[in-house]
């Protein structure tokens, strides 16, 4: 199972770090797939997702990299110790991206099983602008809403690591209490964007749709502003019998 899994997460993360896409280059971006209860791949770090295959990810323990969130003495050389400790290979030689730590959080929810962090052009142009938070968590259209959900997180600059896990943690567990429902993207304020789901399509259906989106949301600025759908709108197309199944559909096929 776990080679499949494996080879799911390989597809996936060359799919996100397609040059020609513009979610991820070089090194950038991390993905990440549950293997068990207990097990996780996530990407290691200098791996780059355009060319990666099963070599370039790394199993770690999710309760020891947890534990690292809950330890207020935690450090830089904490952090960089507990990552090696996670191996599940005592002969890896690899080092785990130093964002495993959001993606062990966020794989602690049973309906996550693969996660994609991505640094999309349009998306970032987005999440470094004054209106950050509007312009990356307001919805334009029925087809943003029904792959995207009818809100997103959204995770003010703090700093890598440590830091933006904890800040990542409290702000996904206030969305559940709100919301009762996970999040289905993540929005990191001069960073990037963090999809999640339950399969390999629903992380890239998710990623596409919000760049897509953001193209959309940047050009309308440059015509005087975007026109964001009323919550009354987006609960509508939320809530909709007709767009759940078009939802379940794009999940299946991705089309």
């Amino acid at each position: 199972m776990s080679d499949a899994i494996l080879q799911q997460l390989v597809d996936m993360s060359r799919y996100l770090g397609d040059p020609n896409r513009g979610y991820a280059i070089l090194g950038e971006g991390n993905t990440s797939a549950r293997i068990d209860e207990e097990t996780f791949y996530v990407k290691a770090s200098g791996s780059v997702l355009g060319n990666i295959d099963g070599g370039g990810f790394v199993a770690v323990s999710r309760a020891k990299v947890l534990a690292l969130l809950d330890d207020p003495s935690a450090d830089d050389a904490a952090v960089s110790r507990v990552l090696l400790e996670a191996r599940v290979d005592p002969g890896e030689t690899r080092r785990p991206s130093v964002e495993t730590l959001f993606h062990a959080l966020l794989l602690r929810y049973p309906e996550i099983k693969f996660v994609g962090h991505t640094h999309p052009v349009y998306t970032n142009m987005l999440l470094c602008s004054k209106q950050a938070e509007e312009a990356s968590t307001g919805r334009i259209c029925p087809d943003h809403v029904v792959v995207m959900a009818a809100k997103s997180v959204f995770v003010p600059y703090v700093d890598p690591g440590l830091v933006l896990a904890r800040e990542i943690r409290a702000r996904v567990e206030a969305f559940v209490r709100e919301e009762g429902a996970l999040p289905r993207a993540i929005m990191m304020q001069g960073h990037g964007f963090i999809a999640v789901g339950d399969s390999p399509r629903t992380v890239m259906n998710i990623t596409d749709m919000a760049e897509k989106a953001a193209r959309i949301i940047v050009g309308a600025y440059s015509l005087g502003g975007p026109v964001f759908m009323s919550e009354k709108d987006i609960a509508r197309i939320y809530t909709r019998p007709d767009e759940k199944y078009r939802e379940r559909r794009l999940k299946a096929e991705g089309g």
